[in-house]
């Protein structure tokens, strides 16, 4: 299933269940992806996370209702899942800008967040360069750490930023390099079960055997198909730039699926001078 059939289906389960319990991680098991790669998928085609979608449609739909019936402000808070009338309040005073008893009042203006409905737009005919590179599998010695899987989409979120920058002031980096000849940094990341709610994310370089240094762990990559991506720019803005041109340029118009597997930028000893990065996604050829 292609990235834009999967964000299609995973809005029309939550249109259909929008008044019963649901998350993000019940929906991407509708889908049989991790949690991670939804959460993901789901942010960078459509700018929002599956939870505020859920709630901002819930709380669009309460305020209609709210005005054009007579039911008591607790009973719609119950309905639109709200397990007291003050957090819904809190809530829909945060969403509509006013409190559900004054948008009973005649003439009050609420906010409306309809249904999203995904359009393919292509503009610009800028052509986005890429390779297709097919590699066995390898090793990494890599310093992991676990992150919530909302955090990737969180804005002003610097801890993957933040992780890099302990790696370096804690020697990780002169360690990973006494390791091996190449010297080659790669920024790893995959889901630690499809169930779960965190990540995992690791800073390693290639492993040529020998010891295990205290702290740090094999992390393996499976031999796969990838398409390849130069990130350019100066600093790691272009890592996310690059990101959301491949899930709203590359993934809708092209032949290739991505793959719920590892991914990471890959920091060549010796690079182009414009290029920051490389992103290296697991993809595998529509059928």
């Amino acid at each position: 299933m292609d990235c834009i059939q999967s964000i299609q289906k995973a809005i029309e389960y939550m249109e259909e269940h929008m008044l019963e319990k649901i998350s993000y991680e019940e929906v991407a098991s509708q889908l049989y992806m991790s949690n991670y790669h939804f959460h993901r998928l789901f942010s960078m085609i459509t700018g929002i996370t599956a939870n505020e979608y859920i709630r901002n449609r819930r709380l669009s739909m309460a305020g209609q209702e709210l005005i054009m019936s007579d039911k008591r402000v607790i009973d719609i808070a119950l309905k639109y899942g709200y397990e007291s009338p003050e957090s819904f309040t809190k809530a829909f005073s945060r969403f509509h800008g006013v409190t559900p008893n004054a948008a009973k009042r005649s003439g009050i203006l609420l906010k409306s967040f309809n249904r999203l409905v995904i359009k393919i737009k292509f503009e610009g005919g800028a052509a986005m360069e890429y390779k297709i590179v097919k590699r066995e599998k390898f090793q990494l010695l890599a310093k992991v750490q676990a992150f919530r899987n909302e955090s990737i989409s969180e804005e002003g979120n610097n801890e993957i930023p933040d992780f890099w920058k302990q790696c370096g002031a804690n020697g990780v980096f002169d360690v990973l390099n006494r390791q091996a000849s190449k010297h080659d940094i790669y920024g790893v990341c995959a889901s630690i079960s499809k169930e779960s709610s965190f990540f995992d994310y690791g800073i390693g370089i290639e492993y040529e055997g020998g010891d295990i240094p205290e702290g740090y762990r094999i992390w393996e990559v499976k031999p796969i198909l990838w398409a390849v991506f130069q990130c350019i720019g100066t600093n790691s803005e272009c890592i996310g730039e690059t990101w959301d041109k491949i899930f709203k340029e590359f993934l809708p118009g092209s032949d290739y699926n991505m793959l719920d597997e590892t991914d990471f930028e890959l920091y060549p000893e010796n690079s182009h001078p414009d290029v920051f990065c490389e992103i290296w996604i697991p993809v595998k050829k529509k059928q």
